[in-house]
């Protein structure tokens, strides 16, 4: 953002705009479900702070994002696009294995490989300020942050053995992540399906309730249309036993995550790879959102390489993520690009609520800045996509090797100055939520 800093009521009309950009359409369609949302994000700093990659994206566009990292390569690096403190938890991967590491790839896109750090950096600082650390306590944090995924990063590009950098998993995993793979490990599939489904007739259907939303005759075809070309979109793999694609049911759901706001979405009930009825699978057919990065690249050959936001989606978590959902598709609904996933029981978000001892933050910080590594490094000329068709770990490296210690400066100054800039939006967005100034509410 350009100085002079603007007052409270000028930060108030750049909010709005960017919400006008980024949410008007779904607004307007669907109005309660922003009210929700706007509810949730009214709650924190940090709450508002994950509701608005957009004005992240749009402040970095306008003068924040300087800096001597980027080049013709890392600034086309596949990067999560949303990635703050609270995107990291745990997933079974295609070998069966619980991996705890970066999710929710909605936001995914090719970019700068900085803007991921520096919003990562950012949430940082949030999370610091609502737990009472003090400014030093904070910048030691992103120091913290910035040293482990540089050393992971320099590790990766030299070649060390994968034997050597092994994933986040229940052998290799401590303190709160370990937690986490552990309460994933305990949860079971029969458990999801007794609290969503239930038994008629010896078969298992949705059960009416809690947040579904039974189908009328024309959108129930629809949705079946649209699921047959997802199966299209599947690996082979994921295809040995085609009765595993039965469908048994499927529902309309309300109420997902703070971030999907208006956009529509199904449950699918699935045969899974038996007959018995405690191996039946739940699969998620949602409306793909635009990235917030998407705005702000400008490269054609990006843009023209997705079919469609569900395209998108889907390629890029494939990319940034080894061993991605065997589920997980793409396919188009209404003209609309559609993600396709499982409902997983195994789906753990690392929980801050009780990580509050500065020492197990830096520890749990300093595995989140391998795990960002990681991510960067898995997509490239290795991954079996075209669109970044070099080794990203070795640009990465290269370009910080240019500036070593300049590196984490940059990421503790963003984060202290983008951190007081989120707490006084959050400030000015309640205030215009509570007093009635966003249209359409």
């Amino acid at each position: 953002m350009s100085d002079p800093q603007p007052s409270a009521e000028e930060r108030g009309e750049q909010i709005l705009a960017v919400f006008g950009t980024a949410f008007g359409e779904l607004l307007a369609a669907d109005p309660a479900a922003f009210r929700v949302k706007f509810r949730k994000m009214a709650a924190s700093a940090f709450a508002f702070y994950r509701g608005t990659a957009c004005l992240f994206y749009e402040d970095l566009r306008e003068g924040r994002d300087k800096g001597p990292y980027l080049d013709e390569r890392t600034s086309r690096v596949w990067v999560h696009g949303d990635l703050h403190a609270e995107n990291f938890g745990t997933y079974m991967d295609a070998n069966g294995r619980l991996i705890f590491n970066v999710n929710d790839f909605d936001e995914a896109y090719v970019g700068p490989f900085t803007w991921d750090v520096k919003r990562f950096a950012a949430s940082l600082a949030l999370i610091g300020h609502a737990k009472a650390l003090s400014d030093d306590q904070i910048t030691d944090l992103v120091r913290t942050y910035a040293a482990a995924y540089r050393e992971r990063i320099h590790d990766l590009a030299a070649g060390v053995r994968d034997d050597d950098l092994p994933p986040f998993t229940l052998d290799t995993s401590e303190g709160p992540l370990l937690d986490a793979l552990r309460s994933a490990r305990s949860r079971t599939r029969f458990s999801l399906l007794d609290s969503m489904t239930e038994i008629r007739d010896f078969e298992r259907r949705f059960a009416p309730g809690g947040g579904s939303i039974e189908l009328d005759a024309a959108t129930r075809y629809k949705v079946l249309a649209a699921f047959d070309g997802y199966l299209e979109t599947l690996p082979e793999a994921s295809l040995v036993r085609p009765d595993s694609y039965r469908v048994k049911d499927v529902v309309g759901r309300r109420g997902i995550g703070i971030g999907s706001a208006g956009l529509p979405s199904y449950n699918i009930l699935l045969e899974g790879h038996s007959d018995a009825l405690e191996n039946d699978v739940i699969i998620y057919m949602k409306q793909a959102q635009t990235p917030a990065v998407s705005r702000h690249i400008t490269d054609d050959g990006v843009r023209s390489y997705f079919q469609h936001e569900g395209h998108r989606t889907v390629i890029s978590q494939r990319a940034l993520q080894d061993a991605a959902d065997p589920w997980l598709g793409w396919t188009e609904l209404d003209g609309s690009g559609q993600l396709v996933a499982e409902v997983s029981p195994y789906a753990v978000d690392l929980d801050w609520s009780d990580i509050d001892d500065p020492e197990q933050i830096a520890a749990v910080v300093a595995d989140l800045g391998r795990a960002t590594a990681t991510m960067h490094a898995a997509a490239d000329d290795e991954s079996g996509h075209s669109l970044v068709p070099f080794s990203t770990e070795r640009a990465i490296d290269a370009a910080i090797a240019a500036d070593e210690d300049g590196f984490a400066e940059l990421l503790v100054d963003f984060a202290h100055s983008y951190g007081a800039q989120a707490r006084a939006d959050h400030q000015i967005f309640v205030d215009l939520f509570r007093n009635g100034r966003i249209p359409g509410l």
